[in-house]
């Protein structure tokens, strides 16, 4: 729907409000405005002028050469291309220094050597839309009515200087298709009385009964049928001011007949149709249903075949409108009518809406039938058309109309409490508050204690149960001004689980650190379903009974194959540097045949090839290695406090690097494993050097880890102490590294593995490992007597549960 800013303000008062601010209100209260377009395209010094003098331009067959009043004190020539350009017309005149839409500057020109000061403009060239623009003057300049003021705005002229509101209304809202409707919320929102025209009509003696007569053969599917008859109609254009609104709407101006019709459609919602009665066929309107196979040329002249569910109008012998749909072309208004046969009725939406789907048609009309209009309305909007007919086109209308009507449209009583308007909305409404909202809609009703009973109006279908006056209510109370609450009873606001939580840690750690998360299937192949050096043994992988494919027939029992394959996937595709984890499920079962459900575990897995690091500038790049997958561990064991737990064994792993792959241990049991794929699966892979990581993923969230502490910059200095010791070969850095914390006491803050050794001067079995011990205390400045003590101590320690010595 589209709304001109600038009609609406003939039914409510809106001087003190913008279109922009408006569109706002209307669409917090519930009426969604998309946008508000400005008719104003950006033009600007557009005046109009009178053509006083028009000649031939002496150089060229279609140019004319015009002398033009602007209102200044002297004539301007301006050399205009239009066919209807003549003598004596008031046009619309861009001066020079004026502005045309897409900032086309309009200067002083020659045009076949005779000076032009100016521009004679259709409305094409002032920024209408053409589909818009009446028929007459599509082809150019427009001209304005001979009673126009020379020399002032032509914008506001063409009502070029309003805005129009884009209306995206909901099914539910068909009162918002008209203007009246639009009036009454933008009254309620605003709490303005709004002034609805009341038509008033001068009838002559002769009687509408003594041309017409009605009659309905379907009354379930048209309960309301009104003729009215006017004669000595004048067919001819618009007034300029329904033509402009009309174009607002995006409606193109037919003539002053139809443009009535249209007008009244948008204003009141109410579909009408305008025959003419000489050409109609009969003095006798029957409304039926069609025949099968009956055809009936539209208005479109576009000949369609009815069929026996379509609703029609008739002269009783054959079809002259498809009802709601679109009138026929033999009974169309022309120039040569003088005698209006006008059509308002009511009529059944599913009816119209069949016949539009089924015809291809969908019209202004339909739409309005199909969504619901107002049946106290079909009279109103007869009476408001056949007023303007006799104002605009001479018209006398018939004494009396010629109606059936069977419907009997009252309001709708729907009770409503304030104590249930407070509970369903959290709010703490009084009755006064709550009335007065009803007051604003207009809606009349009738208050015991806290209990409204409201009689909706017609024109509001929509409300139909007590939730329909709740959500009213809230609208127009303002849905900014609801309190947020939780609802009354034993509810908790929502939040994670601790588990939750810490799985939602591991992924933001993960991807913080530089992995993109991959999601692969459950289901693979049975070659693939035989797992990788991280399998349990004794696991049967679970076929199912009726795969879809061999390639997803099988349970996983591992994440490693399938990550593996993202890495190829991306590797084929000259993607090198790689680094992704899966969160997901494997499944496992010791069961040779399958009788219950299998054991579901969640499991993290990870990879990484490529580079890791690229510094370009410096010319650095650092490759992905066993210390980096082990690394981005120790962080995410780190972030969830569990460090301390954690320690890693040299294991050998099936398809992993014999020197390369560690296992990570929980609590002294082992959760997963890290390190290189074998050189052998890598080039049968046909990958670079590539890195992996598995986790039970379970029983790590489920470890409770320590609480992260702040402590306090340091006021006193640590001491760091290096010391490079010789250990049999098979001992493991991890080990001495325990030995070493043990011995160290609370001064001990940091024990750091910073190089290993195996050389030629090495006592062969045995290797260095040299290590940074940091000593520190919180409360005063150590001495070196007071380290050399402790100091000691680590070092009795490893060489009474190691065998350590120091390196020489």
């Amino acid at each position: 729907m589209l709304v001109s800013f600038n009609w609406l303000k003939e039914y409510v008062q809106l001087s003190d409000i913008s279109a922009i601010e408006l569109a706002e209100r209307l669409t917090r209260s519930g009426v969604a405005v998309d946008i508000v377009h400005p008719l104003n395209k950006g033009v600007k010094n557009v005046v109009v002028g009178h053509v006083v003098k028009r000649e031939q331009h002496p150089d060229a067959d279609k140019l004319s050469l015009c002398q033009v009043d602007v209102g200044e004190e002297e004539l301007v020539q301006i050399v205009c291309g239009a066919k209807n350009v003549a003598e004596d017309q008031k046009v619309a005149v861009a001066k020079v220094g004026a502005v045309l839409p897409g900032n086309f500057k309009i200067k002083k020109a020659k045009l076949r050597g005779q000076a032009s000061h100016g521009m004679i403009c259709s409305l094409q060239e002032l920024g209408v839309d053409t589909k818009f623009v009446p028929k007459e003057v599509s082809e150019g300049i427009f001209v304005f009515p001979q009673d126009v003021e020379v020399g002032i705005d032509a914008l506001q002229y063409l009502n070029l200087d309003d805005e129009v509101l884009e209306l995206d209304l909901t099914p539910n809202r068909a009162d918002c298709l008209n203007m009246i409707g639009v009036a009454y919320e933008v009254g309620a929102i605003l709490s303005r009385e709004i002034d609805v025209p009341t038509p008033k009509l001068q009838k002559c003696d002769e009687k509408a009964a003594d041309f017409i007569e009605v009659r309905v053969d379907a009354i379930e599917d048209n309960p309301i049928y009104r003729a009215m008859v006017i004669k000595d109609v004048k067919v001819g254009p618009s007034p300029l001011w329904l033509q402009n609104r009309l174009m607002a709407a995006g409606i193109r101006p037919i003539s002053n007949v139809v443009d009535i019709t249209n007008y009244v459609l948008l204003e009141y919602g109410q579909p009408l149709h305008a025959f003419d009665y000489a050409r109609f066929g009969s003095k006798e309107i029957v409304v039926r249903k069609a025949t099968e196979g009956e055809e009936i040329v539209t208005l479109d002249d576009a000949t369609r075949k009815l069929a026996k569910e379509h609703l029609v109008i008739t002269n009783g012998k054959e079809p002259v409108a498809v009802a709601g749909v679109m009138g026929g072309a033999k009974s169309e208004v022309n120039d040569e009518t003088t005698t209006v046969l006008l059509e308002a009725a009511y009529f059944k939406g599913s009816t119209v809406r069949k016949a539009s789907k089924d015809l291809g048609l969908r019209s202004d009309s339909s739409v309005r039938f199909e969504k619901g209009i107002d049946p106290n309305r079909v009279a109103l909007a007869a009476e408001r058309a056949a007023q303007m007919i006799c104002e605009l086109a001479g018209g006398v209308i018939l004494e009396g109309c010629v109606e059936v009507n069977e419907l009997d449209a009252k309001p709708l009583p729907v009770d409503i409490s304030v104590s249930r308007l407070n509970d369903a909305l959290g709010t703490e409404l009084t009755a006064e508050v709550v009335g007065n909202i009803f007051k604003r809609l207009q809606f009349i009703y009738s208050q015991n204690e806290d209990i409204f009973t409201v009689y909706v109006p017609t024109r509001r279908p929509d409300i139909t149960i007590e939730a329909d006056l709740v959500e009213e209510v809230a609208r127009l109370y303002g849905y900014d001004h609801i309190p947020t609450t939780l609802p009354i009873g034993l509810t908790t606001a929502g939040a994670l689980t601790p588990s939750q939580t810490r799985r939602r840690n591991v992924r933001r750690y993960l991807e913080s650190v530089g992995l993109n998360q991959t999601i692969t299937y459950s289901l693979t192949s049975s070659s693939k379903a035989k797992g990788f050096g991280d399998t349990l043994e004794n696991v049967t992988p679970i076929r199912l009974a009726m795969p879809m494919s061999e390639d997803r027939s099988t349970l996983r029992t591992s994440l490693i194959p399938h990550v593996l394959d993202v890495v190829q996937y991306n590797h084929n595709r000259k993607i090198e540097d790689i680094a992704i984890y899966e969160v997901g499920s494997i499944f496992l079962t010791e069961e040779t045949e399958i009788t219950k459900q299998p054991t579901e575990k969640e499991i993290l897995a990870g990879a990484f090839t490529g580079t890791w690091q690229s510094h370009l500038w410096q010319g650095e790049k650092k490759k992905v290695d066993f210390f980096v997958a082990k690394g981005v561990l120790e962080g995410l064991f780190d972030q969830l406090g569990i460090t301390e737990k954690i320690r890693y064994a040299s294991v050998k792993k099936d398809s992993m690097h014999p020197g390369r792959t560690a296992a990570i241990l929980l609590d002294g049991e082992e959760i997963g494993f890290v390190g290189q794929i074998h050189p052998t699966l890598q080039k049968e892979l046909d990958l670079n050097e590539t890195y992996i990581f598995q986790l039970d993923l379970q029983v790590v969230l489920s470890s409770s880890g320590q609480e992260v502490f702040y402590e306090g910059v340091p006021k006193y200095p640590a001491i760091s102490r290096d010391i490079a010791l010789v250990v049999a070969q098979e001992t493991q850095a991890e080990d001495v590294k325990d030995v070493i914390k043990s011995n160290g006491g609370k001064l001990l803050k940091s024990v750091q593995l910073f190089d290993l050794y195996q050389g030629e001067k090495m006592e062969e079995g045995h290797k260095s490992l040299a290590f940074s011990l940091t000593y520190f205390d919180p409360e005063k400045t150590l001495t070196d007597e007071e380290v050399t003590n402790v100091h000691n101590k680590v070092l009795e320690g490893l060489k009474e549960k190691l065998g350590v010595t120091l390196r020489a």
